[in-house]
């Protein structure tokens, strides 16, 4: 088996060597604003797929793809002229969702932050329904004002007084 550090360090550079070459070499006009955005090596090293983005619609998301595919013999035998293997590993292309999933939670997100805005405004003009505080307090009950009142009048002074 391959050390895994080995196989990242081999991501990362047929990365780069297919991102450069899709913007200097390939002159596909079927493709559009590519960004790679991964890459993953197998254990073996025999097999990498590289994650892409592409900027635009789906008609151009297809085209990009039918170009980066004619294009994948290109590409492969220059990954194994600039890194050096023993075998130049075959290159699948897959759509990265990221960026699609991210645009929808941000969507969804900004509509979250509305609602919030919308309950914050309508609670600015909200009064309450009752008392603005609807409990009831210890010192506000009736029975025990009485019995305070009953205590400080039976203090003691006056059981000094009924003692004497």
């Amino acid at each position: 088996m391959v050390d895994a550090a080995r196989a990242r360090k081999l991501a990362d550079r047929i990365q780069q060597i297919v991102a450069e070459m899709l913007e200097r070499r390939i002159k596909d006009p079927r493709l559009g604003f590519v960004t790679v955005t991964d890459t993953r090596v197998t254990a073996d090293l025999r097999d990498a797929t590289v994650f892409y983005t592409v900027f635009g619609s789906d008609a151009e998301r297809a085209d990009s793809a039918a170009a980066l595919e004619s294009a994948k013999g290109i590409l492969r035998s220059e990954v194994g002229r600039q890194t050096g293997v023993r075998f130049a590993p075959t290159l699948t292309f897959k759509h990265d969702p990221l960026p699609d999933s991210a645009r929808h939670l941000d969507d969804l997100i900004n509509v979250a932050r509305a609602r919030d805005a919308e309950v914050a405004r309508q609670a600015e003009t909200a009064s309450y329904a009752g008392e603005a505080d609807p409990y009831r307090k210890p010192e506000e009950e009736e029975d025990g004002e009485a019995g305070q009142e009953v205590r400080a009048e039976a203090g003691p002074e006056s059981r000094r007084d009924d003692q004497a």
